[in-house]
């Protein structure tokens, strides 16, 4: 595994942690960022800390995008994975410059396929391969 998926997969269990306990991404990752050696030390990753916070700062227009694109499907009843997963594909694909919307996209998916089921891969492909295609004339 990449040292960008690694980064990735941190990132999704702090948005889903965050999600679940009703708590700001930002405050998970402060409060996971133990700098003291020893065995509770787990350095957060730089590109951890880039996607938690640039999901956090794009919360409302990446949430927005998905309730829009995701259709027949409100984001409270989107199971709490795939609404992360979705989150950090979507702030990778419209603000990450220089990273390929297809490599953000397989990483996501391989994500769901690991953590969520079968059926939810599909689903997530189609609603970021939609919102990919139109970033350009999206408004952010």
């Amino acid at each position: 595994m990449s040292a960008r998926s690694k980064a990735r997969k941190q990132s999704l269990d702090i948005l889903f942690e965050a999600d679940i306990r009703g708590t700001l991404p930002l405050d998970i990752l402060a409060s996971r960022d133990v700098t003291e050696d020893g065995p509770d030390a787990r350095p957060i990753r730089e590109y951890t800390r880039e996607i938690v916070t640039g999901v956090s700062e794009h919360r409302r227009k990446i949430d927005e995008l998905i309730a829009t694109y995701a259709q027949g499907w409100d984001m409270d009843r989107l199971p709490a994975v795939d609404r992360n997963i979705m989150r950090l594909a979507l702030y990778e694909i419209l603000w990450s410059p220089g990273l390929d919307d297809a490599i953000a996209i397989d990483e996501a998916l391989s994500l769901a396929k690991e953590l969520s089921t079968d059926e939810s891969a599909g689903y997530i492909h189609g609603v970021l391969g939609r919102i990919a295609s139109l970033k350009d004339g999206l408004a952010l």
